[in-house]
């Protein structure tokens, strides 16, 4: 969401997100209430009875009109699976068209598929012409009926093999039992209605409705269950009236594929209030927050301007005692070099409940990359990580270089760009072996990745050198012996940069 008024924010000051809050969409799906009111499908062959039968069971009058009308089609208007199904044995004309909700056409011929459509949108009417992607208004995407949950998988027309192939994954992955809590969710809505909840408290009774029903999907809802939830929902008021009811959760993103998210990770997005993330996190990791949330860039970038440490830690906790459910969402792993410390001890201190959901650090993003094992038993026998970046910015004084030549040890080294040359001297005074393997990796696990495989000796010219050449994103550096295992040749991206020299 674009910042409002008519000042630029400072670079130091959190601010809500300014890229798009969704990726494009080919079609927007939506959901039509057909119950009762007329729908016109023109055409009388299997396709035709196949979108009449849909209609129908969505509660829709389904007005076929055709010369010629197939077996199933009369077949179906005599057991209708809701809605009534007449047929007229006859040509359509235009004034058949106005009155209906939508219009679904099956032509054989191209001029009478572009005459019904222009008719239809003369009319007003969205129109489909089946198998015709084209020329439609609208689609019908591939069905997992769990009603009145129901999922729609569309693949714009491009695919639709492939749109089936996707409802059967996820027909697998829907217990049969969701049918009954859909079921219950639409019953007892008049009663949460009715008591008068607040935004928040409404929320929050359907998220722990659905927590219940993602347990237990295959025993029935009971009125016990409505019970314990809305006792639990009046727990969570009284709370929230004394100035406890908010509350910060540090999740950890990952260090930048979408699909390393872990599931309590998107379940944390999905419920929070407000989203507070680092400059690390991708747009596509921002889809998987609740469209409602508040988006805000709390940028933590290296080298550059960001938000003050205590400016975000102020601002967790103000949200948080306003009764917000705050997603504090950081990159990589947020107890690794991701000041998750300073932001607890703040929750703490103000009295702010705080808890920590892990995510797939950077190195663990890089050994899956790297298809290697760090800690290969005949090569290491230690794994290690430090940062070479002190608050001053500089390499930090106190690290132990002895330690870190270990040559029984495989080491990751964080935020290393700026001291890398300082970092090297040190362990070659060390005794560190020039020729130990060495990888740089930028942008770990996303699209624009750059892999460089060095020495330690020469890491530092290479590093700079890719740099140079475009390289971006956050660096990280993996060094020790474990590391000759990198498997070239089964890396071709790997292997690319390598022959470009980095």
């Amino acid at each position: 969401m674009a910042a409002t008024g008519p000042e630029t924010p400072s670079p130091r000051a959190p601010r809500q997100a300014g890229h798009a809050r969704m990726e494009a969409l080919a079609r927007l799906p939506v959901f039509f209430g057909l119950e009762g009111r007329r729908v016109l499908v023109a055409g009388g062959g299997e396709p035709a009875a196949w979108k009449a039968e849909l209609l129908s069971a969505a509660g829709a009058r389904v007005e076929v009109i055709a010369p010629h009308v197939c077996e199933d089609l009369w077949r179906l208007a005599g057991a209708p699976p809701r809605g009534p199904i007449s047929i007229h044995v006859r040509d359509w004309h235009a004034d058949d068209i106005p009155g209906a909700v939508l219009a679904i056409g099956d032509f054989e011929d191209e001029a009478a598929a572009n005459g019904f459509v222009a008719t239809a949108r003369a009319a007003g009417v969205p129109v489909n012409v089946i198998d015709r992607p084209a020329l439609c208004d609208f689609t019908f995407g591939a069905i997992v009926n769990r009603s009145p949950l129901v999922v729609g998988i569309s693949t714009d027309g491009a695919a639709p093999v492939f749109g089936q192939a996707v409802r059967a994954k996820i027909e697998a992955l829907l217990p049969s039992g969701f049918k009954a809590w859909a079921l219950a969710a639409k019953t007892w809505r008049q009663a949460v209605t009715a008591r008068g909840l607040s935004h928040h408290a409404r929320r929050a009774f359907w998220e722990r409705f659905a927590a219940t029903a993602l347990a237990e999907p295959n025993r029935a809802p009971q009125d016990t269950d409505r019970a314990a939830l809305f006792a639990a929902i009046e727990a969570e008021g009284t709370a929230h009236r004394s100035g406890h009811g908010g509350s910060v959760v540090l999740v950890g993103a990952g260090p930048g594929d979408p699909e390393l998210l872990t599931l309590k990770a998107v379940r944390a997005l999905q419920s929070a209030d407000v989203v507070l993330y680092d400059d690390l996190v991708s747009g596509a990791i921002l889809d998987f927050a609740r469209r409602e949330a508040k988006k805000m860039l709390v940028g933590k970038t290296g080298y550059g301007p960001s938000c003050k440490q205590d400016d975000i830690n102020a601002l967790m906790v103000d949200l948080a005692k306003e009764g917000r459910r705050v997603v504090r969402l950081k990159g990589g792993e947020p107890m690794i070099f991701g000041r998750a410390g300073e932001e607890i001890a703040h929750c703490r201190a103000a009295g702010v409940p705080v808890e920590v959901i892990p995510g797939i650090s950077a190195p663990q993003g890089a050994a899956s990359r790297l298809v290697t094992s760090l800690t290969h038993r005949d090569h290491a026998r230690r794994l290690q990580f430090v940062t070479a970046h002190a608050r001053d910015g500089k390499l930090p004084k106190d690290l132990d270089f002895n330690a870190l030549a270990d040559k029984a040890a495989t080491t990751v080294v964080y935020m290393p760009r700026r001291t890398l040359p300082d970092l090297v001297r040190n362990l070659m005074a060390a005794g560190i072996d020039p020729a130990t393997p060495a990888v740089a990796m930028f942008s770990v696990t996303r699209p624009e990745e750059k892999v460089i495989l060095a020495t330690v000796a020469t890491l530092a010219e290479e590093v700079a050198r890719a740099a140079e050449a475009g390289a971006e994103g956050p660096c990280l550096i993996l060094y020790g012996h474990a590391l000759a295992e990198v498997a070239v040749e089964a890396l071709p991206q790997i292997a690319q940069a390598a022959a470009n020299g980095g």
